[in-house]
C-alpha cells in the first residue's frame, strides 16, 4: 500500500524558495534565503484542536501531496509545529484519499452511544467489524451483523466481509449498526426496497451513495420532464433499444435508467438508492465509477448522450456530406440541416430535447460569409463576468508610530499590482510608486509582487501588505526584516528559532551598509513595540534578508505583543458592501448571442482566401426543442485562477416567452439543479415541479419536501429545465415530435416576462 503525506502548498512554497528549487525565478526580494521553519499545515484545519481538514480543499493550489521518503526527509531536516499530527493518506488506483470516509457506529441499534471513526474507501468491511468488536467489546467468538441504518429505521445488510468501504457504496454520515440479535433486522435484497409509504408518485428520494448528491440533483431534474418519463414509463423504449449501434452501451444504460424511473414513479418508496443504475454508468463512463464528487451537468450530458445512441432508432448510419449555404434562404438551410441530421439521429432524446444553432462566420480579409445549422441537446449560457473584485489590504507606513491600516478597495478583476497601488494611493495620499505589495503568511514574506504581476494571482484568502518605502534604484534598497525568537540550547540539544509578529520592509543603502547604521534605523523603525532595552536585540543578517533575534526573556520583557497586534480601520472598511448583483437569464443569452472575433490560436480556414483568418462568428438560437436544458455556466478554469460565480441569474419560472417572430413558444420551468459551496466540492440538490399535483419539491438526496415558486431562485441554481407549452405555440400545423419533424424555424430573439 502506497502513502502521500499532505504539506500546505504555502510551506512548501517557501521551502522551494528556501532551496532554490525554482532558481531562475529571482526577483522576489531575498527568497532563497528564507528559512520556512517547522512543517505548519495550520492553514488545512477548520479546527486547530481536533485538526480536521477544512472542506472543499483543492490538490496544488491548497496542498501538495508528498511520498513517505520525502515526508521522511523534510520532517528529520526541519521538524512539524509541535502539537501537529502528519497528515497521511492512501493511494488508491493511483489516486490519493484526501477526505477519510466519517461513519457512526453503535451496537444493536442504541443511537444514544453513537462513535465515530474514519475510513479509508479501501478498507473493507471485515475492518469495520472488528473496530466496531473492539469498540463495544463484543468477544471474536460471538456471530453478529453489520447493517447500514437508513431513514425511517430501514436496514440494509453489509453481508459481504471483503467488499471495501467503496464498492459497498458506504457514504458520508452512514450509520452502521452491529447486531447480535438472531435474525437481526429485516433483511433486503435489492437495492431499491425500502420501506413502502402511501407518497406521492415522483415524490422519491434518492440515497446517497457517497459524494453522489451530483447524479442524484440530476436525475431528479431529468424525472421530472415527463415527455421522457412517460416514455418509459409505458415501456415504448422496449421496441427501439439499439444494442447494435457501436456508439451506444448495449440498451444498458437505458434499461438501467427505466429501471430506476420506475422505482421512483411506480413503488411508492420514500426513497431509493440508485447502486444499479450508478454501476452502469461507471461501467462505461469510468469518470463517474468511484466516490469523488463529480459534476451534475456533465452527468446529464453524458446520460442524455447515452440515452441517445442505446435509443437511435437508425440501424446504419449514412454518411452526409456537409454543404455551405452559399447564398440560400435560412429557412431552407436549416430545415435541411434539421433532415440530415435526423437521417443519422433519430431517438426519443432527439424528439425532446435537440434544437438548433445558427452559426454565422464572416471573413475580415474578404468578407465572406459561412452560415451552417448545428443541433444542440442543451444550452451552456456564460454569466456576465464582475469586472471589479473587492480588495481588503493592510498599508504599513513607514512612520513608526503609525500603526497598521486596513483598507477595501475595489480593483479591476483582471488587472496588476499596479492597478492596487493605484487606487490604494487615491485613498491614502502618498505615491503608488512608493508601495510594495507582499503576501504575508506565517510571520515572513510569502510572495513580494512585481508591479506587471496580475491581481488574479493573489487568493481572497491571502493576507495582503502594502508597505510604504522609498523607490528602489542603483543605489538604495528595500531589506526584509523578521522577528525571530531564540530559544536556548539545552543538553544534547542545538538552539532553535521561531519566527513571530509581523515583518517589515526598510530602504537602505544598496552599497557599503554600516551595520552599526542599519542596527540603528532598524531601531528606529521598530521603537513603538520596545518597552525597554536592557538587552538589545542582536541582529543576524543573511544575504538581502535581517532577523532580529530575541532570547525569550528579552522578548517578554521588551516587546510589546499588543502594539504588534493593533491596527487601524479606514472609513472604506465601514462602509456598506454592495449587494451582489444580479442578472437575468435574459442577458446571459444576449451574451451568448454577441458577435466575437476568434482568437489567434483558434482562426477558421476562409475557403475564398484559402488560408486561416480571425474570423468574427456568431451564434444564434434558430429552432428550440421541447424542453430546453439551459447550463448556466458558473465555473471557469485557466492557469492562474479557478473561480465560481455566485451571481443570482434572474430567470423566469412561469411564462418564459420565446421567438416571438414565428409566434411566441412559450416555457415553464420544470427543474432545477442547485450547486452550494465552492470549486472541488459542495452539495447538489434539485426543485422539480411534480406532473401529477402541477406543484413544486425540493430534493436533498434521500429528503423529499414541498417547496414554493419563490424559495427557487438562487444563486446555486446551474442547470433549468424549460418544458413548452405546445398547446399555446402558433396555430399553424406543428410537426410531431414523436415523428421525427423538426422544430419550427425561429430569430434568435428571446424575451421574459
Amino acid at each position: 500500500m502506497c502513502f502521500r503525506y499532505l504539506i500546505d502548498s504555502r510551506w512548501f512554497k517557501q521551502w522551494k524558495k528556501y532551496v532554490g528549487f525554482d532558481s531562475w525565478d529571482m526577483y522576489n526580494v531575498g527568497e532563497r534565503s528564507l528559512y520556512p521553519g517547522p512543517i505548519d499545515n495550520s492553514g488545512l484545519f477548520s479546527d486547530q484542536e481536533t485538526q480536521a481538514l477544512k472542506e472543499h480543499l483543492i490538490d496544488e493550489l491548497d496542498y501538495v501531496l508528498v511520498p513517505t521518503e520525502a515526508w521522511n526527509k523534510l520532517v528529520s531536516w526541519y521538524g512539524c509545529l509541535d502539537g501537529q499530527r502528519p497528515i497521511v493518506r492512501k493511494v488508491m488506483l493511483l489516486k490519493v484519499e484526501v477526505y477519510l470516509l466519517e461513519l457512526n457506529l453503535c451496537e444493536n441499534d442504541n443511537m444514544d452511544n453513537v462513535v465515530t471513526r474514519h475510513f479509508s474507501k479501501a478498507d473493507t468491511i471485515d475492518t469495520i467489524e472488528k473496530e466496531m468488536r473492539t469498540l463495544f467489546n463484543i468477544p471474536s467468538e460471538k456471530e453478529t451483523r453489520l447493517w447500514n441504518k437508513y431513514m425511517s429505521n430501514t436496514y440494509e445488510q453489509l453481508n459481504k466481509p471483503d467488499s471495501t468501504v467503496q464498492d459497498a457504496g458506504l457514504f458520508q454520515g452512514q450509520v452502521i449498526c452491529s447486531s447480535s440479535r438472531l435474525g437481526g433486522y429485516n433483511s433486503y435484497s435489492s437495492s431499491y426496497n425500502y420501506r413502502e409509504s402511501q407518497s406521492q408518485p415522483g415524490l422519491c428520494g434518492l440515497s446517497n451513495l457517497g459524494n453522489t448528491c451530483f447524479m442524484n440533483s440530476a436525475l431528479q431534474c431529468l424525472s421530472n420532464a415527463s415527455p421522457l418519463t412517460e416514455y418509459f414509463l409505458n415501456d415504448q423504449y422496449e421496441a427501439e433499444i439499439n444494442r447494435e449501434n457501436p456508439l451506444g452501451m448495449r440498451g444498458e444504460i437505458a434499461e438501467a435508467y427505466a429501471d430506476l424511473v420506475k422505482q421512483m414513479w411506480l413503488s411508492r418508496s420514500s426513497y431509493v438508492a440508485p447502486r444499479t443504475f450508478k454501476t452502469q454508468v461507471g461501467r462505461f463512463a469510468p469518470q463517474f465509477s468511484g466516490y469523488q464528487q463529480q459534476d451534475s451537468q456533465e452527468l446529464l450530458a453524458f446520460l442524455l448522450d447515452g440515452l441517445h445512441e442505446d435509443l437511435n432508432r437508425v440501424k446504419k448510419k449514412p454518411y452526409l456530406a456537409l454543404r455551405d449555404a452559399e447564398g440560400r434562404p435560412d429557412e431552407i438551410v436549416a430545415k435541411e440541416a434539421w433532415t440530415n441530421h435526423r437521417l443519422r439521429n433519430d431517438s426519443i432524446i432527439v424528439d425532446i430535447f435537440h434544437g438548433l444553432f445558427k452559426s454565422t462566420l464572416v471573413c475580415p480579409e474578404c468578407s465572406k460569409v459561412s452560415v451552417t445549422f448545428d443541433p444542440f441537446c442543451y444550452l451552456t449560457l456564460p454569466l456576465p463576468m464582475k469586472k471589479d473584485r473587492t480588495m481588503e489590504v493592510f498599508l504599513v507606513r513607514s512612520d513608526p508610530q503609525s500603526r497598521p491600516t486596513q483598507y477595501r478597495v475595489v480593483v479591476p478583476k483582471l488587472g496588476t499590482v499596479t492597478d492596487l497601488c493605484s487606487t490604494l494611493s487615491k485613498l491614502c495620499g502618498f505615491p503608488p510608486e512608493n508601495m510594495v505589495v507582499a503576501d504575508v503568511y506565517n510571520h515572513r514574506f510569502h510572495k513580494i509582487y512585481r508591479r506587471d504581476d496580475g491581481l488574479n494571482q493573489i487568493m481572497e484568502k491571502d493576507d495582503i501588505f502594502v508597505y510604504e518605502v522609498q523607490e528602489e534604484d542603483s543605489e538604495r534598497m528595500n531589506l526584509p526584516v523578521y522577528f525571530r525568537e531564540r530559544h536556548s540550547k539545552h543538553a544534547g540539544s542545538s538552539s532553535s528559532t521561531m519566527l513571530f509578529g509581523q515583518p517589515l520592509l526598510i530602504t537602505v543603502p544598496r552599497q557599503n551598509l554600516i551595520a552599526d547604521v542599519l542596527y540603528d534605523k532598524i531601531l528606529e523603525r521598530i521603537g513603538y513595540l520596545v518597552l525597554t532595552q536592557p538587552l538589545p536585540p542582536l541582529l543576524s543578517a543573511a544575504h538581502s534578508t535581517v532577523a532580529i533575534d530575541w532570547d525569550t526573556e528579552s522578548k517578554k520583557l521588551c516587546y510589546d505583543e499588543q502594539e504588534a497586534e493593533a491596527y487601524e480601520k479606514h472609513e472604506s472598511m465601514l462602509q456598506p458592501q454592495k449587494k451582489k448583483a444580479t442578472v437575468a437569464l435574459r442577458e446571459c443569452i444576449e451574451l451568448f448571442t454577441t458577435m466575437e472575433t476568434l482568437g489567434e490560436h483558434d482562426p477558421w480556414y476562409c475557403p475564398t482566401c484559402k488560408k486561416h483568418q480571425q474570423a468574427t462568428k456568431k451564434f444564434d438560437l434558430w429552432s428550440l426543442p421541447r424542453i430546453l436544458v439551459v447550463h448556466l455556466k458558473r465555473f471557469s478554469y485557466n492557469r492562474c485562477w479557478r473561480d465560481k460565480l455566485d451571481t443570482v441569474v434572474d430567470f423566469p419560472i412561469r411564462y418564459f416567452v420565446c421567438d416571438p417572430k414565428a409566434g411566441p413558444y412559450i416555457y415553464d420551468l420544470i427543474a432545477v439543479s442547485n450547486h452550494y459551496g465552492g470549486m472541488g466540492g459542495g452539495h447538489y440538490t434539485a426543485y422539480g415541479k411534480n406532473k401529477v399535483d402541477g406543484k413544486w419539491y425540493y430534493f436533498d438526496d434521500s429528503s423529499v419536501s414541498s417547496a414554493t415558486e419563490d424559495q427557487i431562485v438562487t444563486k446555486a441554481a446551474y442547470v433549468l429545465f424549460y418544458q413548452r407549452r405546445d398547446e399555446e405555440a402558433p396555430s399553424k400545423p406543428q410537426p410531431s415530435a414523436s415523428l421525427g419533424g423538426a422544430p419550427e424555424a425561429a430569430d434568435d430573439h428571446m424575451d421574459t416576462n
